[in-house]
Parts: C-alpha cells; structure tokens; sequence
C-alpha cells in the first residue's frame, strides 16, 4: 500500500504515539488520585486515613516515577530536536517544527513539568512532604490556642525548605517567582506584581469611600434560619439554572467546597450553614464555574494537556466570572429570587433589589478572608502577598509576621486583628508550604472581568438574558474562547486570543468602582 509518510516522518509519528500513551498513563494516575482525595474530603469514614494516605502516597510515587523516568526524557529529547530550554521557555515553542501545534503544545508542557521535577532531589521534596504533613496539627494547635510562636519554627523550617526547592530549580532567579510559577507558570511575576498593586493603590480609597458613605443598603434581606435539605434542593436548582451537566458532574457537601475531576466528571462540592443562605447560593454558583470550565475541556483531549485546564488563574477567572459578573448582577437576582422563593417562602417580602444589595455589601470590620465580601477580598490577597514574597526573599523575618500583618490590616482594611487566630493563622497555606498561591485569586477576578467584558463587546450585554435565566450564550463564547482550548496556548497568549489584549487590572477597576460607586451613592466614582 502507498504511503504519504516517509520513513522519519514515520519514526517521529511513532515516537509521538509512544510519548502520548506515556502522558496519558500518567495523567490517569493523577487523575485515580483526584477521585480518592475526593472521596477523603465527602464520604470517606473518619477511620479511613491511615490506608487514604498510604494509596494516596503509592499513586504518587508512581507518577512521579513514570513523569522522571529516563524514558520520558529521550522521548522528549527525540520530539524536541535541538530546541533549547532557554528557546522554549522564551518563545512558548517546545517541539521542532515537524510536530503539529497541538502535539507540540502537549511536549512543552510536560517538558515543563518533567524539567521541575527532576531538578528537585528526591530527598528534598519527602522532607517538604514530611515537614508539611507534621506541619498541620501544629498550625492547628496554634490557631486554637491563639499562639503564633508555637508555629513559628515549623513555618521558618517551610521557608528554608522551599527556598532550597526554588534554588534547584533556577538558582539564577528569584525564589519567590520560582514558587510563583507553580500556581501560574505563564504569567511573570512581575506582571502579577504590577496587577496587585494597582489593586492597593485604587481599592485602598475606594474602601475608604464606601465606608465614608452614608448609603443605607439592605444587609438583612437573607436573615434567618433555612433547613439544610431545602438549601441543597435550591443549590441544586442553581446549578439546573445554569446549566450544570448532572451527567457529567454531582453534588455533595464538604466542609470546604471545592471541585475536581475531568471533563467526563466534574463534581462541585458547596456547605450548607442554617443562618447562611446566600453564603450557600454564592458557594454553588463559584464551584459551578470551576466545574463547568471543566466540563467544556475537550473530550478528545482527556489524559493529555490539551484536555485539561490552563492553570490556576484561568481557572479562578472562570469561577469569579460565573459568581460575581453573573450571581451577584441585578439580573441573577431578578431571575433567581422567585425560583428561591419555591423554596423559601419567607423570602415572599424580598425584592431583587433588596437581594441584590444584601448580595453585594461591604463590610467594614472584616478580618477574615474567606467571609470577605467582593471588594475587600482582593486586599486580603494582597497582604499574605506581599508578607510570603518578603519571607521567601529574606526581607521579613518569621518573628516579624504577626505584627506586619496586623499593620497591614490597619493601613489597608482600617481594622486591626486583637489575636493571632484572626490575623496571620486563619489560613491553611503556609502549612503546606503553599508559597505562592494566594495571588493567582486576585488574578483570576481581574481575568474575569476582561473576559466578560470582551464577551458583551463581541456579543453584547448579557442582562437581558440572565434575567430570563439563559446563560448558553454567554457560556459558548467561554466554550469557544477558553475552554475547548485547554493548554493548547500558553496563558498570555490564551488571554490575547480571547480578549485581543494582555492581562490588565483596567475591566476589574472599571467594574467594581462602577458597580459600588453606583451602590453607595459615591458621587466622584
């Protein structure tokens, strides 16, 4: 029979073949993982853990094995031809010319991976394993007896481990990026710096503003006690509003609501408190975001990048989009009151309006970032930001945290933490080691914010339709724009395709000085 294929084409295609079903073994390991920790955080008995973590910890072993493997680097070697890593991680191209886009894109992703975890001795990374195991019932202690110094020497050990981890890594670069770029690989530090500042320098006064107002907004609208089995009927009822695929994804609680999975099931985990419903509503319509950028993941390109998620920044974009451009709009609550009405009759003297201020208030005596409202959120980030980039720098000492915290508080939020449990020990971070992190949230809201806006830009306002309850709009233009392209694109590049720009804080500002300008009656916004 004729063949198109000369021999080397015919060689490189079988290399590729034997390459992918490499990735795809690994990926299905990760993937078995996933579904375990899963099953740990929602139906797992409490006696489960100690097997929990000894298959957790054997699955991992695998993968890594299979990712390090002597075999993995000839086939990347082989695919790459002589491009250089500088090259790669330059341009953004990985394999030689011979490759199609896609089956080049998959190559410098794992390279990626492949190049950081075989930098990393074996015995650093189960030291920072251990560390951060023993880590978290000292943290815990701490925070319930308010006592910062008992964390304090697990939490320099972190330090001091995570800085060797970034100098094997680049020992030519600054650490803090190199932990950076676990969260956001794509995306310079310096870019997220510029952005988060931009976010002090104008939220700062626009807070002070809201809090000057004399704007009396409904804060009450949601006040009283709700069952929880009639809040999961109406969190189930937000997610068929949206168009959830229950046959693809489910719903269970957890105690922190989260989503994971793949593209064939994508599962969304919300919590119900009785004297919270609209915590509980805005829970829903967050995970749904996760799990629905998940499920619009291309099916042909399961187990391999192509088919999974672009990272952490696009991925928060696409739950802040979904929460706060659509579950916090006039619109949604215009849409959604009655439906939450079917349910909750009490709600029968509550207006949209009323639901949407109750929805969108600020608060002016909040220290804790997981209760902070859309606005205040983003000066959290960027306290612990600005904090965990001078410790890993060595322009902080550990001693110094609990006061610069609090300082912070007052110089950004007005308000000053009285105890080491609301300030600097609220969160769980640090004691895994996570360095790094809690940028990409803030990046994500920015991200959302120019999405949405090259939405209606391409497609017009969305208000019509979302009050009507129709969203199939506005999700196949995310379909068409972000999701279906998985890691195909380099993250800058998958935000200039999407929005004809680079990352910018200007949608974000122009949003939300908009939005509570108007709320508080703030004539000079």
């Amino acid at each position: 029979m004729a063949t198109d294929q000369s021999p080397s084409d015919a060689s490189e295609a079988d290399t590729y073949e034997q390459f992918e079903d490499r990735v795809r073994r690994i990926s299905n390991v990760g993937n078995a993982a996933g579904i375990l920790r899963w099953d740990q955080e929602v139906v797992m008995p409490d006696e489960g853990t100690p097997a929990r973590a000894q298959q957790l910890s054997t699955l991992s072993s695998i993968s890594h094995e299979l990712l390090t493997a002597d075999e993995t680097g000839e086939l990347l070697s082989e695919l790459e031809g002589e491009t250089t890593a500088s090259s790669r991680e330059a341009s953004g191209e990985t394999a030689s010319t011979d490759l199609e886009d896609e089956q080049a894109a998959v190559v410098r992703e794992v390279r990626r991976t492949y190049d950081r975890e075989t930098s990393v001795p074996g015995e650093l990374v189960e030291e920072i394993s251990a560390t951060a195991s023993n880590a978290h019932p000292t943290w815990k202690q701490a925070r319930e007896e308010d006592d910062f110094e008992q964390f304090a020497p697990t939490l320099e050990k972190l330090v001091e481990l995570k800085r060797e981890y970034a100098n094997h890594i680049d020992p030519d670069a600054d650490p803090y990026a190199v932990l950076f770029a676990d969260y956001e690989p794509y995306i310079d530090l310096e870019t997220a710096e510029r952005v988060l500042e931009r976010l002090r320098e104008n939220l700062v006064p626009l807070i002070d503003a809201v809090q000057e107002s004399d704007a009396e907004l409904t804060t009450d609208a949601f006040a009283g006690q709700f069952d929880d089995d009639d809040q999961e009927a109406l969190a189930r009822d937000v997610l068929d509003s949206l168009g959830y695929d229950w046959d693809r994804g489910r719903l269970d609680t957890a105690p922190h609501p989260f989503s994971s999975g793949t593209q064939f099931d994508a599962r969304v985990t919300t919590r119900f408190e009785e004297d919270d419903l609209l915590g509980s509503i805005t829970s829903t319509i967050h995970e749904f975001g996760h799990a629905n950028y998940t499920q619009g993941l291309p099916d042909e390109g399961y187990a391999t990048p192509l088919g999974e998620a672009r990272d952490l920044s696009v991925h928060e974009s696409q739950s802040r989009l979904w929460e706060n451009h659509v579950g916090r709009s006039r619109p949604f609550w215009e849409h959604f009151l009655p439906i939450a009405r079917e349910r909750f009759p009490e709600l029968e003297d509550v207006s949209p309006e009323e639901a949407y201020e109750a929805a969108n208030q600020v608060h002016d005596d909040n220290l804790i970032r997981v209760e902070a409202d859309e606005l205040t959120y983003h000066l959290h980030i960027v306290i612990r930001f600005e904090i965990e980039r001078d410790l890993i720098r060595g322009d902080l000492e550990v001693s110094e945290v609990p006061e610069v915290w609090n300082d912070k508080y007052e110089e950004y939020l007005g308000v000053r933490p009285e105890t080491d449990a609301e300030g600097c020990l609220q969160d769980i971070h640090w004691s895994h080691g996570d360095f790094g992190y809690f940028s990409t949230y803030s990046l994500g809201s920015v991200l959302a914010a120019q999405l949405y806006a090259a939405a209606e830009d391409d497609r017009g306002t969305f208000d019509e339709q979302i009050r009507e309850g129709e969203f199939d709009e506005l999700n196949g233009w995310l379909r068409e724009n972000v999701h279906r392209h998985g890691k195909r694109y380099v993250t800058p590049a998958l935000i200039e395709r999407a929005t004809g720009e680079e990352l910018t804080a200007d949608y974000f500002l122009e949003y939300v000085t908009s939005k509570y300008g108007e709320l508080y009656d703030l004539e000079r916004y």
